[in-house]
């Protein structure tokens, strides 16, 4: 059975480097990309920038869970009725 995970190479500060995500993942984070209207390449610099103990390709699949994560609770906050007093 053929792996669905790809490496991927990706420019960073200058350098290429290799981060492994299945389709799916790197689905995602092209649209989050588009969104904030950055390029690939700047936000994972950014996301490597921050990243703790973990290598890149997972702090990239955290950085996906957690935007989405974030973006869900945000909405779930925004749809609660606010009594008026």
């Amino acid at each position: 059975m053929k792996s669905s995970v790809i490496k991927r190479p990706i420019m960073i500060n200058g350098r290429t480097r290799s981060i492994s995500l299945e389709h799916e993942f790197r689905d995602c984070l092209l649209k989050i990309a588009a969104e904030r209207k950055e390029t690939l390449s700047s936000l994972v610099s950014g996301i490597n920038a921050n990243r703790k103990d973990a290598n890149l390709s997972s702090a990239v699949r955290v950085f996906i869970v957690e935007f989405y994560k974030d973006r869900s609770t945000r909405r779930e906050f925004q749809q609660r009725e606010i009594p008026i007093q």
